[in-house]
């Protein structure tokens, strides 16, 4: 999904792009319709998608989308009335779009066929910092027929960040804990993280080759907020054994832990944001506990 894949004939359209009159190479971008028929492909181009253009001109969002077991979009009770698609590019065709817009390398033999098709398919790189969510966000904008809608977008994510920005110092020893074990971080949530005041520690020679963090290495880490991410389940899943581990209870005296689920942060965008405020708050009540033990 990250990792960028440049045809020969995408270098060749960026060497004439270049070569090209500013002028020339504006019109060319204008002489492109404004799609009315869009169906998103992926689950994070859902996110945007939903966001930027009116609903009489979605024909499609992926069935990530509306999913509930378990929630995975910020979306998932606003789209009950869109048709749905799974990664089918006989799905995908039947809703007759004009534009179909997914993430880059996802999927690759849903859009090869769907290009085959003769649709014109956009595909969205992944974000790894709120720099490039503005420039994602400009361009769908641009290519959706959406721009004001995308500025719109963008001034709302700088205020919260403007709102959220925490100025303590140091920051929050923080480890958000996944179903199964994995440790978020990177990219976009780094940036969140440290707009709330905390510092990521779930990098590092503590992660296993498969991106697990085990639970002996949380002991160790011993960070000062502990956010378990996921659903909360009455009956826990096999994947949520982990956040419920008994010798996590051991960290209780020192670390703050908060159980959530940051689905906002599964795919970065302007929504990513929304989390920060209540990121910051626990922040400040795992510096308030660490005071109470004799911590900075």
């Amino acid at each position: 999904m990250r990792f960028a894949h440049i045809s020969h004939a995408a270098l060749l359209a960026a060497a004439l792009a270049v070569m090209l009159p500013v002028g020339l190479a504006a019109k060319s971008q204008q002489r492109q319709p404004m799609p009315r028929r869009i169906v998103s492909a992926f689950l994070c181009t859902d996110e945007y998608v939903f966001r930027l253009v009116p609903r009489e001109r979605i024909a499609g969002l992926s069935y990530l989308s509306a999913d509930t077991h378990p929630v995975v979009s910020t979306i998932a009770e606003q789209v009950k009335d869109i048709p749905l698609v799974r990664a089918s590019a006989e799905q995908v065709l039947a809703l007759q779009p004009d534009l179909v817009v997914t993430y880059e390398n996802t999927n690759v033999r849903q859009t090869q066929l769907l290009r085959k098709a003769g649709l014109r398919v956009l595909e969205v790189p992944w974000a790894q910092s709120l720099a490039d969510v503005r420039k994602i966000t400009r361009k769908l904008g641009a290519q959706l027929g959406a721009s004001g809608r995308a500025e719109a977008l963008i001034r709302q994510m700088d205020t919260e960040v403007v709102r959220t920005h925490a100025a303590a110092r140091p920051p929050v020893r923080t480890l958000v804990y996944e179903p199964n074990g994995y440790a978020t971080g990177g990219g976009v949530t780094d940036e969140v993280l440290n707009t709330a005041g905390l510092q990521n520690v779930g990098a590092g020679p503590h992660v296993t080759r498969s991106g697990t963090l085990p639970v002996e290495a949380v002991l160790t880490l011993a960070p000062e907020l502990l956010i378990l991410n996921g659903e909360h389940q009455v009956q826990p899943a096999r994947a949520d054994l982990v956040l419920h581990h008994p010798a996590l209870r051991a960290l209780r005296e020192h670390t703050y832990v908060a159980r959530t689920s940051l689905v906002p942060l599964l795919c970065p965008g302007p929504w990513s944001v929304q989390v920060a405020p209540e990121l910051a708050q626990w922040g400040r009540k795992a510096r308030s506990l660490a005071a109470t033990h004799g911590g900075p």
